[in-house]
């Protein structure tokens, strides 16, 4: 068996909020030989591992082919967003970083009287969003709204489309949209 046994146990038994004492419990193996496993200093029999696998419950298979950790970055602070904007308009993309993105999600900053250019945008896919704080005229196709603070919005990208800022103060909005754009 694997040597890190013990450390996959463990990730799995706290990804599933499971205690220590609560899966010695529901397996019946003492709370004392479930530690000595999870620290690596006793390699369970593979019956014995069976039966603490049954009571999470997760087959043994699973068990050593899960995938435990994230290979991609998780959390990123404020600075680690990248900003995809141009001109005036900032566009900090959340996980520019992950090679597999299948979204793109920001936070969008359009200073007053800012907007995506004087083109209508259509690309494949969709978008969705949600007006933070300030205002923001949102065009799609021949249909145009002003949206405030809180009020979203949802559409097809190949419609063409355009963000514009009619006001003095800056609006910003969290937005999503796929397939991800790789600016």
């Amino acid at each position: 068996m694997s040597d890190d046994v013990g450390g996959r146990l463990r990730a799995l038994r706290t990804l599933r909020g499971i205690s220590q004492r609560e899966l010695a419990k529901r397996c019946g193996v003492t709370h004392s030989s479930l530690s000595l496993i999870e620290q690596g200093k006793v390699s369970p029999s593979v019956s014995s591992l069976k039966k603490i696998l049954d009571a999470i419950p997760i087959s043994v298979g699973d068990f050593f082919t899960m995938d435990l950790e994230s290979r991609d970055q998780v959390f990123y602070s404020a600075d680690e967003l990248t900003d995809m904007g141009s001109g005036e308009v900032i566009f900090k993309l959340v996980g520019a970083n992950r090679a597999s993105r299948a979204l793109s999600f920001m936070i969008e900053t359009y200073p007053g009287g800012s907007d995506t250019g004087r083109e209508m945008i259509a690309h494949q896919g969709e978008e969705a969003g949600v007006v933070l704080e300030g205002e923001i005229e949102i065009t799609v196709g021949g249909e145009s709204r002003v949206l405030g603070a809180g009020e979203a919005y949802y559409f097809d990208t190949n419609v063409p489309h355009r963000f514009r800022n009619p006001g003095d103060v800056a609006c910003r909005l969290v937005s999503c949209c796929t397939p991800a754009k790789t600016f």
